[in-house]
């Protein structure tokens, strides 16, 4: 193995995840990007520039499709590491679900970082779960040094029982930053070879109960070296805390901070699956154990003796949302009997969140409104879901499934006699590449009748200007009208929306179209890039937005439009943030009383 030496610096937990990637010698790295951990592969890419590594690296079309690139090539006896977020996990379960069967060869990680709260998120859900329905271990990091080390541990662990090891950073660790120490880079020299065997990579239903049973004795041997570190162990303590992850170490300064140490024992868990059995002995010893984990009671459950437990199951930790140190400290007041402090209240939501200003979403949200204000609007996940700041989105349930719900809808109508309304899904140009294609050729297939507006700005924005297929970087550029086309889709029509009037006459056309039974789905490609990672010179039009004397204070640019660069001034009226306006016009065409000028 080749090294190279480096220092430490001050990271977020995701570059120093990044650099426990690259320092643990993986040769693959994929992802599909989601917060909060876009920026681990993120970072793979800037250190494999920067340092001139050889890894192949790659933003995939989904997290299914990451995991089985990057598991293919520990099947060939090398590392590779794949990253998401804890409903990317959900797309790529089923092969998370075989590949503990089948096992690996090369060290394989795979990076889950969850989003309790929720901050970004449709679900708050606990991906140590997932990792215990697989049955493969799974790391619980505190902080980005320790996200770092587990992430070299994990490779370890999962070469030495040749089984997927799973590291689940929260937001916290995610995001926080602190200084890391960086070792020397190991750049993995073994050569890529594949060895058949049929019974293991291509078990059929019988074989896989063979390795059902492998797994289960990998599991038990695991558990059995898996010891809580005792943090602190005061004689005559009146409570044992057993915590693991971000909760550790808001436990660890709860303690340190009220003067606690010699009335609360504290145990760290790294692994909390699969869990050794000395957590049952310490239920034992102490009065009373507290166990603090986020999101859900992934500890708790695989304890045996739950009597002297507490934890999320009998409620004296909340079921739902994040734990905070003020939650901590109550807990301890209300179990060690001391006067219970008083938690903070939680602070008053800001302003909400908005698409940006000139973002040609929100001309065609405004769009879709004015042609067809009687419509029911699936949305999809992405920036664009803010649609529902226009009145434009009705439902999001997840990636893709905003085609689905538009079929389903017409296919609901029809079989209840009712008259159809019109039904208009939008989804963004990443998402369609991840989930909607085959939403789309079903409902081709299944004769159903919808507009589908695909929200194209060339990048995945939400989650800081990712590439898409339909870029030419790295690879081929995939068209969308191709692709959309060779989903059995007649009607394809491309419009920039910023010509607004252009796309309300396209709407209309669209949805006459779609109407027709005959006819099926009509898809209109609504393009302009986005204006924070692919905006260009000649977007900037000229002359200047200004608000005029015809005004007569009708609020429609202010409280419908809601452009951030339009807010209401000392005397009622709009005005216009200069340092914000983008100068597209879009508020131009909007104002019923042709007010807002440009000069």
């Amino acid at each position: 193995m080749k090294q190279r030496g480096l220092s430490g610096k001050v990271l977020m937990g995701n570059e120093a995840m990044a650099w426990g990637i690259v320092e643990g010698g993986a040769t693959v790295a994929a992802s599909y990007p989601g917060t909060p951990a876009s920026e681990i592969m993120e970072t793979v890419f800037r250190i494999k520039r920067e340092h001139n590594l050889n890894i192949y690296t790659e933003w995939s079309v989904n997290e299914k499709v990451a995991f089985e690139v990057a598991l293919t090539n520990s099947y060939l006896g090398r590392r590779a590491a794949v990253m998401m977020k804890q409903m990317g996990l959900n797309v790529a379960l089923d092969s998370l679900m075989s590949s503990a069967y089948t096992g690996v060869k090369g060290g394989f990680v795979l990076i889950a970082a969850d989003d309790p709260g929720p901050y970004s998120s449709q679900t708050e859900q606990d991906s140590r779960y997932l990792a215990t329905f697989a049955k493969i271990p799974v790391f619980d990091p505190s902080c980005p040094q320790e996200a770092k080390e587990m992430v070299k541990r994990a490779f370890e662990l999962s070469e030495e029982y040749e089984i997927p090891v799973m590291v689940r950073p929260t937001s916290w660790v995610c995001h926080s930053r602190q200084g890391v120490g960086l070792n020397k880079i190991g750049e993995r020299d073994e050569i890529p070879s594949f060895k058949k065997d049929p019974q293991r990579w291509a078990a059929t239903p019988r074989f896989r109960y063979r390795l059902h049973r492998e797994l289960n004795k990998k599991i038990r041997e695991i558990s059995s070296r898996n010891h809580p570190d005792p943090v602190s162990n005061p004689g005559g303590a009146e409570l044992a805390v057993v915590a693991s992850g971000v909760p550790y170490a808001y436990a660890y300064d709860v303690i340190k901070a009220t003067g606690l140490e010699e009335r609360v024992a504290l145990y760290k868990v790294d692994l909390p699956y699969p869990l050794g059995p000395e957590v049952d002995e310490l239920i034992q010893i102490y009065p009373q154990t507290l166990i603090l984990e986020e999101t859900y009671p992934v500890i708790e459950l695989q304890i045996g003796c739950r009597e002297n437990a507490r934890g999320r199951i009998d409620l004296t930790i909340p079921s739902e949302g994040e734990l905070t140190p003020d939650i901590v400290a109550h807990v301890f007041d209300t179990l060690l009997g001391e006067g219970v402090s008083e938690t903070r209240t939680p602070p008053e939501e800001g302003r909400k969140p908005s698409l940006c200003p000139g973002c040609p979403h929100r001309a065609a949200f405004w769009a879709l409104r004015k042609a067809l204000p009687q419509g029911i609007y699936p949305s999809d996940i992405g920036c664009y879901t803010l649609g529902l700041n226009l009145r434009a989105v009705d439902t999001c349930l997840c990636m893709g499934a905003s085609v689905n719900q538009a079929a389903g809808l017409y296919h609901s109508f029809k079989q209840g006699g009712r008259s159809i309304p019109p039904i208009v899904a939008t989804i963004g140009d990443s998402t369609f590449f991840h989930a909607g294609i085959p939403g789309l050729i079903n409902a081709v297939h299944q004769g159903a009748c919808f507009v589908l507006l695909i929200l194209d700005n060339g990048t995945v924005a939400m989650t800081g200007g990712q590439p898409t297929p339909a870029e030419n970087s790295p690879g081929k550029r995939i068209e969308i009208e191709e692709v959309v086309k060779g989903c059995g889709v007649d009607f394809i029509r491309t419009v920039d929306p910023y010509d607004i009037p252009l796309l309300i006459q396209l709407l209309k056309e669209a949805n006459r179209y779609a109407r027709d039974e005959e006819k099926g789905v009509a898809v209109i490609i609504a393009r302009h890039p986005c204006l924070i990672y692919g905006a260009r010179d000649e977007d900037r039009r000229e002359g200047e937005i200004v608000v005029g004397e015809e005004c007569d204070l009708c609020g429609l640019c202010t409280e419908r439009f809601e452009c951030p660069a339009l807010r209401t001034g000392p005397q009622e009226g709009p005005m216009i943030i200069k340092t914000l306006c983008t100068n597209c016009g879009f508020c131009v065409f909007v104002c019923p009383q042709e007010a807002i000028k440009r000069t």
